[in-house]
Parts: structure tokens; C-alpha cells; sequence
């Protein structure tokens, strides 16, 4: 039987370990190319730069 080793005195190996388990999965789903739904009339605080140029 293993001794129990406070989560905190753990190597960071082994903490990196215990954590990646306990994350849970996307199954197959890219969270970085989901695109949300934009409404086109919904209030922007960003500014729209336009160059003098780009006529």
C-alpha cells in the first residue's frame, strides 16, 4: 500500500500527473477554432480604423 503524500509535497511531475487527469476531455472538439455567433447589430467598443488611404 502507498503512503499518502500531501498534493503540495508532491514532485511537480507527479502534480502535473494527478492534474492532467483531472481535466476533463473536449472528445475531439478544438475549443480554439470554435467561432461564436456574432450579431451584427450588438454594441462594438472597438473602433474601426480606416486609413486616409484606403479610399
Amino acid at each position: 500500500m502507498e503512503k499518502f503524500v500531501p498534493f503540495e509535497k508532491m514532485s511537480k511531475k507527479q502534480q502535473r500527473k494527478i492534474n492532467s487527469e483531472k481535466r476533463g476531455s473536449w472528445n475531439g472538439v478544438n475549443p480554439v477554432t470554435r467561432i461564436a455567433d456574432t450579431d451584427k447589430k450588438k454594441y462594438r467598443r472597438k473602433k474601426l480604423h480606416y486609413s486616409m488611404w484606403q479610399i
